[in-house]
């Protein structure tokens, strides 16, 4: 863990309240510039929004069809930058479009399909091509009604992880990371913010006291506007709730589904976890809190018979492994549509008091790099002396790998380790990158990684995520800084959890 190098009544410049990706991403760029930066999260990193997405790095192909094409064009940039920066996290994916006569025309899934691969100055990716679903082996697991498609390029993220690996470097680079601490209250006092953080699992509280807050608080923005910080702000989240599930997969081959159902909602069918597939998402406007979000019966019935619409072979609700569900804090621009409902953010600078606030409304992971960078503009007058921009071209932790070629790097890795399974090499590779010696430890053999836990679940992994990446619970490990859940039996997880509760870990952490 990070020594925590603020004390009481200290006074830094930056205080971000919220570890989802907006937050973290804030976080980095600002102690790349050389500001001192406190985080705050009242839970675990990505533990909200930011865990619970489709996993996708993408330019929103469906929002052209809303004129959105400045967001497209930035967000398809950022596609290509990210892609560099983290590579063994980000990876290209194929997304096969099955034409339906009874939906868009063909020209017109051509033409934005022209334009997506246009827009943003395309170069790694290959563009797309049309497919004949009768030949191509990309049509094989679809209905025979489907004779044409379309195949064009995103990119696949480890949601949770990318959160987490920005958390890491903002604190590589100085910044102090407090998880499962809540900012209880924060007041102007002249030209600083007096801050008071307790801790939700000791009860500890502490004080700071900062040039400038930041709410990045997602889901929960507006109240930190008007109950932490007591101010006001004329701007508002919209929060739409969005639903995956997680079934077997069902198809042969890597490539991806994007289906339309007959509302016109566009539903994505992703190859998962090897043998998985995950398939959403919903767009359902939310007014409960955002903790208590959930999937009901109605929306995964609803992503069943989307896919049951296109594909030869049907989908039970007995086939559902898992569901999870997030919310989504739109910036709330008057639609009434929740699918058309802009997935920009905007920025809400406050210095009436004296003491800035800046506000984060909305926002997309593809462009949480970005939103960073210019919100960090926004506090030039504040920071003067602060440095220039830098994290365009600066690789996240673990994706340090010559030339961002990451099938180089894992033939290397195979010869480095080839006492490790293949299956364990991978595993490694995709979520610690070049940073994968880091949690061998110098491990020589599969005894040397200490107690295996189930699948690929050994004891210096967990013992690396709870010394460098804030775990301190089975589900920090198993859901978010990992997949393993998804790999380990019911028995299997009981079992870690209780070797974990009883371990020096659980103290540690």
């Amino acid at each position: 863990m990070t020594t925590d190098l603020t004390s009481d009544g200290a006074t830094i410049d930056l205080f971000v309240i919220g570890g989802g990706i907006n937050g973290a991403g804030v976080a980095r760029d600002a102690a790349g510039r050389g500001l001192s930066v406190v985080l705050c999260e009242k839970d675990d990193l990505a533990q909200g929004t930011s865990s619970r997405s489709g996993k996708l790095v993408h330019g929103g192909l469906r929002y052209l069809e809303y004129y959105e094409f400045r967001l497209v064009r930035e967000a398809l940039i950022e596609r290509e930058v990210l892609l560099a920066a983290a590579p063994h996290i980000i990876w290209p994916m194929r997304f096969v479009l099955p034409h339906s006569p009874e939906d868009r025309p063909a020209w017109l899934v051509r033409l934005g399909l022209f334009l997506y691969d246009n827009l943003g100055g395309r170069r790694k990716l290959p563009g797309t091509r049309t497919l004949d679903l009768r030949r191509d082996p990309e049509g094989a697991p679809l209905l025979d009604v489907y004779h044409k498609g379309f195949e064009y390029s995103d990119c696949w993220v480890d949601d949770a992880r990318l959160v987490v690996l920005n958390a890491v470097d903002a604190a590589e680079r100085g910044a102090t990371v407090l998880t499962r601490t809540a900012c209880v209250s924060a007041r102007r006092e002249g030209d600083l913010w007096a801050v008071t953080t307790r801790d939700t699992v000791t009860g500890e509280e502490r004080r700071f006291r900062a040039r400038c807050l930041v709410n990045c608080a997602g889901p929960w923005v507006s109240d930190v506007i008007t109950r932490v910080a007591g101010s006001n702000s004329a701007r508002n989240v919209r929060l739409v709730k969005g639903s995956h599930i997680i079934v077997p997969k069902w198809w042969a081959g890597e490539q991806a589904y994007l289906v339309q159902n007959h509302d016109k909602r566009v539903i994505f069918v992703n190859p998962y976890e090897g043998d998985k597939a995950l398939i959403g998402t919903t767009d359902i406007a939310y007014e409960g809190r955002a903790e208590d979000v959930s999937p009901d019966e109605a929306e995964i019935a609803y992503l069943l018979a989307a896919v049951n619409r296109y594909f030869k072979e049907k989908l039970r609700r007995q086939d559902v492994l898992h569901s999870f569900s997030g919310v989504r804090p739109l910036f709330d621009d008057g639609q009434g549509n929740p699918s058309a409902v802009t997935r920009d953010y905007v920025f809400d600078l406050d210095r009436t008091g004296g003491a800035p606030l800046l506000n984060i409304f909305g926002g997309k992971i593809t462009t949480f790099r970005e939103l960073a960078e210019r919100g960090l503009h926004r506090l030039a007058e504040v920071f003067p002396a602060m440095g220039p921009d830098w994290t365009q071209t600066a690789p996240l932790p673990g994706g340090e790998i010559p030339n961002a070629d990451y099938e180089s790097f894992a033939n290397l890795l195979r010869e480095l380790h080839p006492w490790m399974p293949r299956d364990l090499v991978r595993h490694y590779g995709r979520l610690y990158g070049a940073r994968t010696r880091n949690v061998v430890a110098g491990a020589m053999s599969l005894p040397g990684l200490g107690r295996h836990f189930g699948g690929q679940l050994y004891e210096a992994e967990v013992r690396y995520l709870v010394a460098t990446e804030w775990a301190q619970t089975p589900q920090d490990i198993l859901t978010r800084r990992t997949k393993h859940y998804l790999h380990l039996t019911p028995d299997e997880q009981a079992a870690f959890a209780a070797w974990f509760d009883g371990s020096d870990l659980a103290q540690a952490a």
